[in-house]
């Protein structure tokens, strides 16, 4: 089962300056692109505003019949969009989508915000 990383893509980090080329949340969603590219059962989509504009850059993990999962307070680089990647990999092996924690990307420990039970 595919796993969806959904990137906030107007997230702005604390030290963002007006004017700049992108938002920190599009920096982010092209690297989580691209290490995304061929990850089987990973897929990737924008969306605009995730509402956790305090914590920014955000991204939520779902899939059918699976535990989800809200992640924020990253920094758009290339150690946190691949261990975002990572993670949703074995999210989307999990039955439940519950990995164990001696299994997490060290890049992602300390970035979940909320985890939401699937809907029957």
């Amino acid at each position: 089962m595919t796993t969806v990383i959904t990137i906030c893509d107007t997230c702005k980090c604390d030290g963002w300056e007006a004017g700049s080329e992108q938002t920190d949340g599009e920096t982010l969603a092209s690297l989580v692109e691209a290490a995304a590219n061929g990850v089987d059962g990973v897929a990737t989509r924008r969306h605009s505003c995730l509402m956790g504009c305090s914590g920014a850059c955000n991204v939520t993990l779902q899939a059918p019949g699976k535990m989800a999962y809200t992640l924020g307070r990253f920094t758009p680089d290339a150690e946190a969009a691949q261990g975002i990647v990572d993670y949703a990999a074995k999210h989307a092996q999990a039955d439940t989508g519950v990995v164990p924690f001696r299994e997490w990307p060290q890049a992602i420990k300390g970035h979940f915000v909320t985890r939401h039970p699937p809907l029957d």
